[in-house]
């Protein structure tokens, strides 16, 4: 699944042809994705001049002069297509500019989601609501996970992954940082002093700038909007690296945890 990094580099991608741009189509071409698609997004959307891309969490988010903001997820397959020579199968929704650009939505798996609501009411979106800060603000601190996890008994990779503690955090860049901040992923939340957790969160921050430096990873079906793929895999610390020699020479493990792939050096992470 395409994660904060890929997202960020996706908003980026589209940021030059999008943004300042009047929007002389836009398209759904189904009623549905993982949800049902909003039957007032083409009205809302068609005419209007974006004004802003942005990200929150592993949501995109397309702002325009109308006040409105849709709202795209990636699932686990989807991508944007810029300029693409033929409409496939799986574009699920095209958009055009009035300088003459053409945009799709690819998601073969239909795992994504496309939603449009007012500008004043983002907050308030029912994924949003409850979610925790951006792990790139200046508001996810040593301290404030410490305080968010003093009487937190589940492991603390579990817990970065819960939207509520921060906000689109995915299993890659999880399993990377807590090996970086050499603390194992199934170490209690509660048990990991303020100190250890400042490093964590400084780990996590280094991993994901340097995932979009890179152009995130790409897994499967993710490529950049202009085709282009991500190749921050190639420095993966334990991700995907069962068996092979962890930088301290001991073997990278792998266990599966709530039905997903952990990775770590017990050597290096306790």
């Amino acid at each position: 699944m395409p994660e904060l990094p890929e997202v960020e580099t996706t908003v980026a991608g589209l940021r030059p042809v999008l943004e300042g741009q009047r929007l002389t189509m836009v398209e759904p071409r189904r009623a549905d994705l993982r949800w049902p698609i909003p039957v007032d997004l083409r009205q809302r959307m068609t005419g209007a001049v974006v004004t802003s891309l942005g990200r929150r969490a592993k949501y995109g988010l397309i702002e325009t002069d109308r006040g409105d903001v849709m709202i795209f997820h990636l699932g686990m397959s989807g991508r944007w297509r810029i300029d693409p020579e033929d409409i496939e199968k799986h574009d699920h929704l095209l958009v055009e500019t009035q300088s003459g650009r053409r945009l799709t939505l690819n998601d073969p798996r239909r795992f994504g989601s496309l939603d449009i609501v007012r500008r004043e009411d983002l907050g308030h979106y029912r994924p949003f609501v409850a979610m925790g800060p951006e792990p790139l603000g200046d508001d996810f601190t040593g301290g404030y996970l410490k305080a968010a996890t003093k009487d937190r008994k589940a492991p603390i990779k579990q817990i970065l992954l819960d939207q509520r503690t921060v906000a689109g955090l995915g299993n890659i860049y999880v399993c990377e940082a807590l090996h970086m901040a050499g603390i194992s992923p199934g170490r209690k939340g509660a048990a990991i002093s303020k100190p250890r957790y400042e490093r964590l969160v400084a780990a996590i921050k280094q991993v994901l700038i340097a995932a979009i430096a890179a152009g995130g990873s790409s897994l499967r079906d993710f490529v950049q909007p202009d085709g282009e793929l991500g190749y921050f895999a190639k420095d993966w610390r334990v991700y995907g690296r069962e068996g092979e020699a962890c930088e301290c020479g001991a073997p990278v493990l792998r266990r599966v945890d709530s039905g997903r792939s952990t990775f770590y050096c017990s050597h290096c992470q306790k």
